[in-house]
């Protein structure tokens, strides 16, 4: 076996590693704290830099009083699992919020799910051309949800349409189309593959404008109102 091939193997063996909770960062929050938990698509690695839902939870932990989480939505009962022990540590609960991109915002509104069956409510939920079953139906322990997508031809298309499982309980902020012309340019680095295969679907979790909507809605909630039980 050569060097080369055995880096080669290497690389792909530290791909394939499973994410687990050993990945995040334990915490214990204290009252008014918030816990984000943001989940990449496709079979991106949580600790990808290149992508955007890795990029907006390190621009998120430089906020005061934020714990931030990135989660391969493959495994996202690792997300789920953190909030909960962290729950469970803290002397007061905390804010939720959930986010993520393509089968990552499917997996956000699925651990949204798993904790309402925890009686835990999620402040945020935003979801980035969100791929997935049961993914358009926002559960009632959600206070605000957003939904962003596109429609081009030949590639995976967004979730349309998000609706509240029970509007008095949660408030849709957007349901909001972009559009990404072929001939637009691509922001850099992006592989070949994803410049020739990705399509729109690609171009939107490339696109740094989307990430700045993000960021912005969950800074508004986070200036919002406080999580039940704090004071």
């Amino acid at each position: 076996m050569t060097v080369s091939t055995a880096t080669a193997l290497l690389g792909l063996a530290m791909t394939a590693r499973t994410q687990t909770l050993r990945d995040l960062t334990p915490v214990d929050p204290a009252p008014g704290d918030t816990l984000v938990v943001g989940y990449l698509g496709g079979f991106e690695r949580w600790n990808d830099g290149n992508r955007g839902v890795r990029q907006t939870v390190l621009h998120l932990r430089d906020l005061p009083g934020v714990h931030a989480e990135s989660v391969e939505n493959r495994h996202r009962r690792v997300g789920r699992d953190w909030i909960l022990q962290a729950l469970g540590r803290g002397a007061r609960p905390a804010r939720v919020i959930l986010f993520g991109q393509s089968l990552g915002g499917a997996a956000a509104i699925a651990t949204a799910r798993d904790l309402r069956r925890h009686g835990i409510p999620v402040s945020l939920t935003v979801q980035v051309d969100s791929v997935g079953l049961r993914d358009g139906v926002i559960p009632d322990n959600v206070r605000a949800a957003a939904n962003f997508y596109q429609h081009e031809w030949f590639t995976f298309q967004g979730e349309t349409r998000i609706r509240a499982q029970d509007p008095t309980r949660t408030r849709i902020l957007a349901n909001e189309q972009i559009h990404y012309p072929a001939l637009l340019p691509w922001p850099s680095p992006e592989s070949w593959m994803r410049r020739t295969f990705g399509g729109g679907h690609a171009r939107m979790e490339a696109d740094p404008r989307v990430w700045l909507r993000v960021e912005s809605l969950i800074r508004e909630s986070l200036m919002g109102e406080a999580p039940e039980g704090a004071q």
